[in-house]
């Protein structure tokens, strides 16, 4: 297998929008992506508010446009999705999207809005690890995809459920109905499905992660924030996903979705194998972090992985399904944000340098408007 390129920079808020352009470019995604055809922005919004390290970052989101543009890719299209907890309106709104989206001419499509895309059936080609197992023939995936590339704006944040999360995670919310919590059971192996339908469907895909802020602890939401002032890019999603995990301090190769996408030749997991340009500097740092403990993560393990997953299908559907969304709910948006995240996030925007920029983004909209 070749290597995979990956560019990992040092930015700082002053020259994020020019840094974000230069790793486009040192990453090769002008010649990832399939010049002529329109090209999707698929954001992240794991919390509808604006927790530093949990959601695709203003200055991201716009630095991305800049790339593009400047590269002839102008028929640009955002792609936002909901779950059973995550508000993509608030999301889009709070996280200061929206005078972006307006400032560049960007289009705003939402997967769950029938006048915006259809979910047609589909059939991959490739050998399926969980998928057809989970949805037989039943699977289907949004019409507007087909065809069209794909750029991923996850950012460098642990997980609960598959200890990091990025590139390949972030086509789960995409691709899959907000009916998608049924895969979390074979998580591991739906998000290695996700990357080989995703093969099929775009003619190219590539990823710029935001690791200004990165999140250490039980993401995707209830995180620590930690300044790290980099930036990732690359074609490869596996390798990507590879580089993040290890500068969070963990081997990519003992994460199973990275694993097993190595072996399926889906991309390139080894960190031996994998190049990196930009700051080597950067690359080589590995922080520590760890996913820890919380009681999310335990109602979850009951659910998805221990001795009570012999009743999901009961846990995953209303009634109950009714007292689970409210629950998290409480936990996320009532108490946590209320006690511990939402004081973090404003001591992030008085504190931290990436703070006060978000405030900028929030007063002003688009720093760089086409």
């Amino acid at each position: 297998m070749s290597k995979a390129r990956v560019a990992i920079i040092r930015t700082r808020p002053e020259s994020v929008l020019d840094d974000i352009v230069r790793a486009f470019e040192l990453a090769g995604g002008p010649q990832a992506l399939k010049s002529g055809l329109p090209t999707i922005l698929k954001d992240n919004i794991s919390w509808h508010y604006p927790f530093p390290s949990a959601n695709t970052t203003p200055w991201q989101l716009e630095g991305t446009i800049l790339a593009l543009r400047k590269h002839g890719f102008s028929d640009l299209v955002c792609v936002q999705n909901k779950t059973e907890v995550t508000d993509a309106f608030k999301g889009e709104d709070l996280n200061g999207y929206k005078p972006v989206f307006r400032a560049h001419d960007v289009e705003v499509r939402f997967n769950f809005k029938d006048e915006d895309m259809a979910w047609v059936p589909f059939k991959p080609r490739a050998r399926m690890r969980a998928l057809d197992a989970i949805y037989g023939r039943s699977l289907r995936i949004p019409d507007f995809f087909i065809g069209r590339n794909i750029v991923h704006l996850p950012t460098v944040k642990c997980h609960i459920y598959t200890t990091t999360t990025g590139a390949m995670k972030n086509a789960f919310g995409g691709l899959l109905n907000h009916k998608r919590h049924q895969t979390h059971t074979r998580i591991h192996e739906t998000l290695v499905d996700l990357l080989a339908i995703q093969k099929e469907i775009h003619p190219g895909i590539f990823c710029l992660m935001d690791g200004t802020t990165a999140g250490n602890g039980p993401g995707p939401r209830v995180m620590e924030p930690v300044r790290k002032d980099v930036f990732l890019a690359g074609a490869d999603q596996v390798a990507i996903d590879a580089a993040a995990a290890r500068l969070m301090g963990f081997d990519p190769l003992g994460i199973p979705y990275i694993r097993m996408a190595h072996e399926d030749g889906l991309g390139v997991g080894d960190p031996r194998d994998i190049e990196i340009v930009g700051d080597e500097a950067a690359g080589a740092e590995q922080w520590g972090f760890q996913v820890g403990l919380c009681f999310h993560k335990f109602a979850g393990w009951l659910t998805w992985f221990g001795p009570t997953r012999f009743m999901q299908k009961v846990l995953t559907r209303p009634p109950v399904l009714y007292f689970a969304n409210f629950y998290s709910f409480f936990y996320h948006d009532i108490l946590h944000w209320k006690l511990k995240e939402g004081p973090l996030y404003r001591r992030w925007l008085e504190e931290s340098d990436w703070g006060r920029l978000f405030t900028r983004y929030r007063r002003e909209g688009a720093l760089r408007p086409g």
